[in-house]
């Protein structure tokens, strides 16, 4: 059956250019979507920029221009960007747009008639010099934890303490300097925490397909169980000044909150889309993806990517205001974790910051980060690490040295010796189990488990070359009477690259549409795996297909992404760490005494801080056959968000410990010197269960 899908990704935020994490999320969806369609299904695919908010607002003063023209310039920079690394969206458009301010609105409207919009009186903190009340992250001052100076309003990036921006000491606007003063103001709310609102969301994000596991996990625990209280009304609206949309019937004194109308640019994205394919003639209609009642009908899909940091928009608020304002809530919401450099954050001191406009004006090929991120993404909310050693020496092996070596080996004998003319392909084992890989390898796509389709794929290119290697095609073109098995071995070879190709076609599309030409066929469909060339087909004269990383344009790459660090360190240079204290080895201890351990890789499900504790986390852990509750001593080291999703290595033997907290059931491998602590992790493939040998 065909399916009819509408696949969106989160919007980016106008006030900067895209860099190398975004490019994560936008390759992860674009090869779902390219997967979908060899397979024939109708997908849609939309997206566009987040562009309301004050942030905006400040930055369009700061820069001399207006708002519109400044999200007009960031808008061409993120197209291009988009363009360059071939992510192909049918319309990315803006959220501020006559298509979004009219969702907003209706949206807006049935809520309140639902009687889901409470109206309060809030106590902010007020900028009297700019007149403008300031949001968390425009005011600064001394933590009332740990006395920090220049801390934000919402949270301490010293000692970690979260809180509310009144409770900062000798607090300062951001935008003026001033000290802020504290005024009340009438805002208007999303009721989430009605008991219809908390229903309904019990019983979606339990659906099966809606989230993954670790999601729908972390969405109960913001739910809490039956009888819980823990949702609180969404504050949806902001004060004038604000660049947005005036909430109806304030007199453009309230206007909607940026995550309000964000998510809605999806739907105002998809009509203007669907507007402009009507005036070519292609009807698509809007109410069979968007509508509660005729999506069920039409058996329509509506699919999210999106980072895990803004589940908690994706996967509460934004089900509960489509649920009831009459429209379809996702079918399903796919979270993927954050990109590290060189197991490290991005930096700018360190150059690992890279924009995706300056990886494509050192001349890098784009191809080369799609398939580098496919060979790790999986369909968990794990980190994947870009590291720049590993990428050039995977992407020189797989790309270069495996797959388009079968080609090269191949098509000049066929071209020189045969007219350009392939043989038929005779029955072989090894080719029909190649062939039968394409299910295997279409499932983990869809599963978007790619990290496991490019493995299964460069196992079938390994045996390809062996293939190659055992039949020598290179002397058997010096034997006389071995034409006929010259013309077969690389007759073979050409449709086995050819098989290849439709395997990494979602991956590698620019890559795939040069090799299709070089094959002379018509674009490739996930079908044509089930088929081989036919005897007397005639290929083109070869062309290099990809040339090979080099190590001195990734530091050329570094070097340009590089901030000056004389005004203002971030971080120590590598040279200048301290050391880790290293302790002597311990006593000597048999084997039987090290098999008594049983090491287990386990996935981190859920993080909660224990608040009576000052250094545990409680982790729950998935081993495969079980789940199993962790206090860890590693609150210092890392937040809950940063271990949400990660694989990481326990003691599945260990005797349960009772604490005041509750049992521990186990203990989390980590390394430290004394001051510092990192959880051990293993490589990608690893699954929950493993044991570690």
């Amino acid at each position: 059956m065909t399916r009819k899908i509408l696949v969106t990704n989160a919007l980016p935020y106008a006030n900067a250019g895209l860099h190398l994490g975004h490019m994560v999320e936008h390759v992860q969806s674009d090869i779902w979507v390219r997967f979908q369609r060899m397979q024939g299904h109708e997908v849609h695919y939309i997206c566009g920029d987040d562009t309301h908010g004050t942030a905006i607002m400040l930055w369009a003063e700061k820069e001399g221009v207006s708002a519109e023209q400044l999200i007009a310039k960031v808008y061409q920079s993120h197209c291009s960007d988009l363009k360059g690394f071939s992510v192909d969206y049918d319309n990315y458009y803006t959220t501020h747009s006559p298509e979004n301010r009219e969702f907003c609105e209706h949206i807006y409207g049935e809520l309140d008639k639902g009687g889901l919009i409470a109206r309060k009186s809030v106590e902010q903190f007020y900028d009297p010099v700019k007149e403008m009340f300031l949001p968390d992250r425009y005011i600064k001052g001394e933590c009332p934890r740990c006395g920090a100076k220049d801390q934000y309003g919402d949270s301490c990036e010293v000692c970690g303490a979260t809180y509310a921006p009144t409770d900062l000491k000798n607090p300062y606007s951001v935008v003026s300097g001033a000290k802020p003063i504290r005024k009340s103001s009438e805002h208007f709310f999303f009721k989430l925490s009605d008991e219809r609102c908390r229903d309904f969301l019990r019983q979606w994000t339990r659906e099966a397909g809606r989230l993954q596991p670790e999601a729908a996990n972390k969405m109960q625990e913001w739910l809490g169980e039956e009888g819980d209280d823990k949702l609180s009304d969404w504050d949806i609206s902001r004060d004038a000044p604000y660049f947005g949309f005036a909430i109806p019937g304030t007199d453009n004194k309230k206007f909607f909150y940026v995550w309000l109308d964000a998510p809605v640019g999806y739907f105002a994205s998809f009509k203007n889309y669907c507007d402009a394919q009507s005036a070519t003639g292609v009807r698509i209609k809007v109410e069979d993806f968007l509508n509660a009642e005729k999506a069920a009908a039409a058996e329509t899909e509506m699919v999210h990517f999106i980072g895990k940091d803004i589940l908690y928009f994706h996967a509460l608020f934004w089900p509960s205001m489509l649920k009831y304002s009459g429209y379809r809530t996702p079918s399903s919401v796919y979270a993927h974790g954050f990109l590290t450099v060189n197991g490290e954050k991005m930096s700018k001191s360190r150059g690992t910051f890279i924009t995706a406009e300056s990886y494509l004006k050192a001349g890098l090929n784009p191809e080369w980060l799609r398939y580098y991120y496919a060979a790790k993404l999986n369909g968990t909310m794990e980190d994947i690490d870009l590291n720049l050693d590993d990428f050039v020496a995977r992407v020189n092996s797989d790309l270069v040295g495996k797959y388009v070596n079968i080609a090269s080996r191949a098509a000049g004998f066929i071209s020189k010796r045969f007219g350009a003319k392939l043989a038929a392909v005779t029955a072989n084992p090894l080719l029909d189990d190649m062939q039968a890989a394409a299910t295997l390898i279409g499932d983990f796509f869809e599963a978007r488990e790619y990290g496991k389709a490019v493995r299964e794929i460069m196992f079938q290119t390994d045996n390809a070359n062996s293939f190659v290697d055992q039949a020598k095609p290179w002397e058997l073109a010096r034997q006389e009477g071995k034409e006929a098995a010259l013309h077969q071995v690389c007759s073979d070879a050409i449709n086995i690259f050819r098989l290849l190709t439709i395997y990494l076609k979602p991956v590698l599309p620019g890559l795939a549409r040069q090799a299709e030409l070089f094959l002379n066929v018509d674009p490739l469909t996930w079908q044509d795996a089930g088929k081989w060339l036919p005897e007397g087909h005639r290929i083109e004269a070869y062309k290099h297909l990809m040339t090979r990383v080099e190590q001195k344009q990734l530091a050329a790459l570094v070097a340009a992404n590089q901030e000056n660090l004389q005004a203002q360190p971030e971080t120590p240079p590598a040279a200048e760490k301290p050391k880790a204290v290293i302790v002597p080895v311990a006593e000597t201890i048999s084997i039987d005494d090290f098999s008594k351990l049983d090491l287990r890789i386990a996935r981190i499900v859920a993080v909660e801080q224990v608040a009576e504790a000052d250094k545990l986390l409680k982790l729950t852990l998935d081993i495969g056959i079980e789940q199993r509750t962790i206090f860890a001593g590693i609150k210092s080291a890392y937040t809950p968000e940063q271990l949400l999703g990660r694989m990481t290595v326990m003691v599945a033997n260990l005797a349960a410990r009772k604490m005041r907290f509750g049992e521990s059931q186990g203990m989390v491998l980590a390394a430290g010197d004394g001051t510092r602590l990192f959880i051990l992790s293993p490589d990608d493939g690893a699954q929950p269960g493993m044991q570690v040998k």
